[in-house]
């Protein structure tokens, strides 16, 4: 195998970190730029829900769209529109306009994370490519926890402009490395003619309608809302209709009949779960330290930036234990979530005092676990796909499942938020009400010297209960969370000792065939 295809691969991994950042990086510096642009908190929701919207739609859609038009082609175009559209972003003058650059900008970071999949599937031969798929499991355990650091670094210690601006060099040298390493096909524009316009309308109107559910519907009240019923009804509407569509199409964008195959099957909901659970290692913690501790983004970051960096380390290392014949991907995913339920048991025990270096142990389990589940993950579902053919369908379908996972994460946070944290405040409200505000019992509430309070209820110290029943109920609800999330890594394992089938690294199973 020559150098050159590798060049290739690198600069779509390239193009795949920099529409990963622009998500990442945006959501989390999007208090700055609301500020900066004069939008509140509702409207701003907007802009990360039609960015989830455009990027489902575009993971559909890249696989399939790379092939009639060839990969070097379309990963060109999506690296310079991608750019484009981010770099247009600060000069917006109103919300109209953000709204709709930021759903291109979904649509064109959409189309490009699945390239790096599907390039990979093609330019490298078995026996190096478990290296390549440890390139594109960066996208998933990299890229979200090194969002913070580099959001806190253009937020705080130089301009908000930049969380956008940093497009243009990551974009350049994308550019310079695809046009140099990947092949010139010829397109195969006969393949326009068998499009599944269909497929394509279903799935805009089913992945659109349940990404702006997740990231509204709390806010609207849930089925309390005629929107919320509206979206609701869309969902189960479409989704129905694009499977049957899907399964007959002669050339679906989704190759539903894959998922017959229960190695593909556990890849794609495996990545899908770990992606939800990743939340305690990346969102979760940053939200503590931000609410309880008053933490700004560039102190905050550290922690995130160990499970990054660490990343470098332990990915070339699982990939070279998988490719031994005697290790078993499913235990060593075991291994993997084991340590990662322990992380967020771990960090469930949190309390008013923590801060970033009480999560620093925890946070290197974390480090240790993700690329122990991810990458067997992706090797046993990859080892199921039948030739260079197949791979963009799988590609597909892996990312297009795998773009749901932050709306319904998101919304899975809102939900304990709402519930556990309403049940929390209700429960220390009551407490206080029971002692009736006598100082000497309402004391264990009170951080540091607590300030007297009147008989009544009235003066600074009944200021100050209030801010602490506020911040003893945010800290239950981050313990809450862990315990739910780390639920959600035992139902992984679950479905890693009941679904896939023993598999063996490319370089052995391929050389068998």
């Amino acid at each position: 195998m020559t150098l050159r295809p590798l060049i290739g691969l690198l600069g779509v991994l390239v193009a795949a970190l920099n529409a990963e950042f622009n998500e990442l990086v945006m959501s989390t510096a999007l208090t700055d730029v609301r500020g900066a642009l004069g939008i509140s908190h509702d409207p701003g929701l907007w802009i990360e829900s039609v960015y989830a919207s455009g990027l489902a739609f575009g993971m559909a859609l890249a696989p399939w769209l790379a092939v009639t038009f060839t990969l070097r082609r379309f990963t060109l175009f999506t690296v310079w529109f991608t750019c484009a559209v981010t770099l247009a972003i600060p000069f917006v003058p109103d919300l109209p306009m953000m709204l709709g650059l930021r759903a291109l900008q979904g649509l064109g970071g959409g189309f490009t994370i699945p390239l790096l999949m599907t390039t990979a599937l093609r330019v490298l031969a078995p026996p190096i490519r478990l290296y390549g798929l440890a390139a594109y499991a960066l996208t998933a355990t990299f890229s979200p926890n090194v969002s913070s650091s580099i959001a806190a670094f253009w937020t705080d210690l130089v301009d908000w402009r930049f969380v956008f601006l940093e497009a243009l060099p990551l974009g350049a040298v994308a550019s310079v490395l695809v046009s140099y390493g990947l092949p010139q096909d010829p397109p195969r524009l006969e393949r326009l003619r068998q499009f599944d316009w269909r497929g394509a309308l279903l799935l805009a109107v089913g992945a659109g309608s349940l990404t702006t559910l997740m990231y509204h519907g709390d806010h609207q009240d849930w089925f309390n809302s005629d929107e919320v019923r509206i979206l609701a009804m869309l969902c189960v509407i479409a989704f129905p209709l694009l499977a049957v569509n899907e399964w007959y199409h002669p050339l679906p964008l989704l190759k539903l009949q894959m998922l017959k195959r229960r190695n593909f099957a556990y890849g794609v909901v495996g990545l899908f779960l770990f992606l939800v659970v990743s939340l305690s290692a990346s969102l979760v913690p940053q939200t503590y330290l931000a609410s309880i501790q008053g933490y700004r983004a560039l102190q905050g970051h550290w922690i995130t930036l160990l499970i990054a960096l660490g990343q470098f380390l332990m990915l070339p290392a699982v990939a070279v234990l998988l490719d031994r014949e005697w290790a078993d991907a499913r235990a060593v995913t075991l291994c993997g979530l084991t340590l990662i339920v322990t992380a967020c048991l771990g960090s469930a025990l949190v309390d008013a005092s923590w801060n970033r270096e009480q999560f620093y142990v925890w946070q290197s389990l974390q480090m240790i676990g993700q690329p122990m589940v991810v990458l067997p993950l992706l090797m046993i579902a990859t080892n199921a796909v039948q030739g260079p053919a197949e791979g963009p369908f799988a590609s597909a379908l892996i990312n297009t499942t795998r773009s749901l996972a932050a709306p319904v994460g998101t919304c899975i946070l809102e939900l304990i938020d709402r519930f556990r944290g309403g049940l929390h405040s209700e429960r220390l409200v009551d407490q206080l009400g029971q002692m009736r505000f006598r100082p000497e019992l309402a004391h264990g509430f009170l951080p540091g010297n607590a300030v007297p309070i009147s008989p009544d209820g009235t003066g600074a110290g009944a200021v100050r209960i209030a801010q602490a029943v506020k911040t003893q109920a945010d800290v239950l609800t981050a313990a809450d969370t862990f315990l739910i999330l780390s639920s959600f890594g035992l139902l992984l394992a679950l479905l890693v000792l009941l679904l896939p089938v023993r598999t063996y690294p490319p370089r052995i199973l391929f050389a068998k065939h």
